[in-house]
């Protein structure tokens, strides 16, 4: 009775204290809880009795006879292998080695924790586990060496088509490895030059598929949009600066003008409306730009070299559009051909691509920029055309001062004039 007493009254001073006081108690009560735990899980961890290692395995020991492997010098590791390969083709139940100062095992061999083994051990056709120590030299052939806490192995360590895995032992010695048998080197020539033919193949695919696209798309060009084209190759020709500036100051403000777009648009209320539809007119255009400038420089460039040729007195069978295109695309994949040809040599392959890659941005910077000043063929302002077409008439020529001499009017038949009397220029 007293205690219960005793407890009620110790509950009811604790409802009478103030929130602040309950707060305070209770923080108390939290911290004095976490130390209680800490220190339980420390006595816990204590008290648990920790993991039981292994003891030594019963495998089977190779007897003594037969061929006889020294492990004393492990400095060499082919000619261990060499010599346990011919004393040991394959590892079989009924083997007999002779190891001078040692002993083999057949199969995984572990020295347990409480264990000392003295004198060299080989184990054939599987892993070591060192827990105990090992007073001499370890070799594993096809197997692993695992060194665990607590394992000491006062010699050398050499794993023969293994690994060596120190998980807190001691080796007093040094560790070798020694990999597999690599394959022969004309098996290794053969995978390489497979490779290669592979990679030219693939690369050689790409730029045919590039090349021809490109032709049909300029043969479209020149079908259905001759003049624009013709206007954006001339201006790429006769304003070949100009143009590069152009095209390279368009490259730059290429993301300000969509962002500005995109902006504008979705300020209005319409314009979020006309949102795709504008983005994916600006892809298109921009796009257009780009490849329509390519194909016309490839054009400026075919019919400058068909024009010199016919200039040197070179027969041409149809100069025309289509062939100045033709000629022109084959001359700007030369250097691509040449890398799918020679992409697989190290560094002329990088060479050759580098070179490719700034040609072509070269070319598309001078077409978009020559695309960009003749408003895609809209405008030869900067085509070197310097007599609009339409102004090429007879009379214009007759009135325009011909190689420094002053312009005349024209003669026209009168009573003096002789009947079928022309005037020169009219021959």
């Amino acid at each position: 009775m007293r205690t219960a007493s005793r407890l009620l009254l110790a509950v009811g001073v604790l409802l009478a204290l103030p929130a602040s006081a309950h707060a305070k108690t209770t923080c108390m009560l939290s911290r004095v809880s976490g130390v209680f735990e800490t220190v339980r899980a420390f006595v816990q961890q204590q008290i648990a009795p920790g993991p039981q290692r292994p003891k030594p395995q019963a495998v089977e020991a190779a007897p003594a006879g037969g061929p006889s492997v020294d492990l004393g010098d492990l400095s060499k590791p082919e000619v261990v292998e060499r010599q346990l390969r011919t004393a040991v083709p394959t590892p079989r139940s009924d083997l007999k080695l002779t190891v001078p100062n040692g002993q083999a095992r057949l199969g995984d061999f572990t020295i347990g924790s409480a264990e000392t083994m003295t004198g060299h051990l080989l184990v054939l056709g599987g892993d070591a586990n060192v827990y105990g120590k090992l007073l001499g030299n370890l070799v594993t052939m096809d197997g692993n060496v695992v060194m665990h806490p607590g394992g000491v192995v006062s010699g050398d360590i050499l794993a023969l088509h293994g690994d060596v895995r120190d998980q807190g032992g001691e080796i007093g010695g040094e560790v070798r490895t020694l990999s597999a048998v690599t394959k022969p080197p004309i098996a290794s020539d053969t995978a390489s030059t497979r490779s290669a033919v592979i990679a030219v193949g693939r690369n050689v695919a790409g730029v045919v598929g590039v090349f021809f696209t490109l032709l049909a798309l300029g043969v479209g060009l020149v079908t259905f949009a001759r003049p624009s084209l013709d206007v954006v190759s001339d201006t790429a020709s006769h304003s070949f600066g100009r143009s590069f500036i152009t095209g390279l100051i368009g490259q730059i403000l290429v993301l300000p003008t969509f962002g500005m777009l995109v902006v504008g648009l979705v300020l209005s209320v319409a314009g979020i409306l006309l949102l795709p539809f504008a983005v994916v007119v600006f892809v298109l255009l921009l796009i257009l730009g780009v490849v329509g400038g390519y194909l016309a420089v490839a054009h400026a460039i075919g019919e400058t070299y068909t024009r010199r040729r016919m200039a040197r007195g070179t027969a041409i069978a149809s100069a025309n559009s289509y062939r100045y295109l033709l000629t022109g695309l084959v001359g700007l994949f030369m250097l691509w051909a040449a890398w799918a040809i020679f992409g697989w040599v190290p560094v002329a392959g990088e060479m050759v691509r580098a070179a490719a890659v700034l040609v072509t941005w070269l070319v598309g910077t001078v077409g978009f920029g020559a695309a960009l000043l003749s408003r895609a063929g809209a405008r030869g302002n900067f085509a070197g055309r310097l007599i609009p077409p339409e102004a090429l008439t007879d009379e214009y020529l007759w009135a325009t001062p011909q190689f420094g001499v002053p312009a005349v009017r024209r003669p026209e038949s009168g009573p003096g004039a002789r009947p079928g009397h022309r005037s020169p220029l009219d021959r």
